[in-house]
């Protein structure tokens, strides 16, 4: 009596586990990504920063340091910029990275919904067959 219910039991918890794993490596994925990308822009950042501040370390009169103030300008916003657009690609593969997680999830609702479906059309079915009047 209960080996059907322990056999869709066990067929829908190797279906979650199976689905929580994919999930898993999706967000995985994602992280790795994000934090490769996130570590690229920072090394690329402190790179021109700290060549400006090399440049800065050597100036001795005035007219160099009015020579440095453009460059001090153009590397804070270069370093603005690849910030923006680094934020801006973690957010397009993050949306993406979340897209496939919610279209895995569908997915899987839609397979459960037809399990279920198919269970209570043999119940119906059976209930059907088992219930037909009898002639007097």
């Amino acid at each position: 009596m209960y080996q059907p219910f322990n056999e869709q039991f066990a067929a829908a918890t190797r279906q979650f586990a199976d689905a929580a794993a994919q999930v898993n490596r999706l967000a995985l994925d994602n992280a790795e990504a994000v934090f490769g990308l996130q570590l690229s822009a920072i090394e690329d950042r402190v790179n021109a920063t700290f060549a400006f501040l090399g440049e800065a370390a050597e100036v001795r009169d005035f007219d160099s340091f009015k020579t440095l103030w453009p460059k001090g300008a153009q590397v804070a916003r270069e370093n603005l910029e690849r910030g923006i657009a680094t934020g801006q690609e973690v957010f397009g593969r993050s949306l993406k990275a979340h897209g496939a997680i919610t279209e895995l999830a569908k997915s899987q609702f839609e397979s459960a919904a037809r399990g279920v479906q198919g269970e209570v059309e043999k119940t119906v079915k059976a209930a059907g067959a088992g219930s037909k009047p009898s002639v007097k």
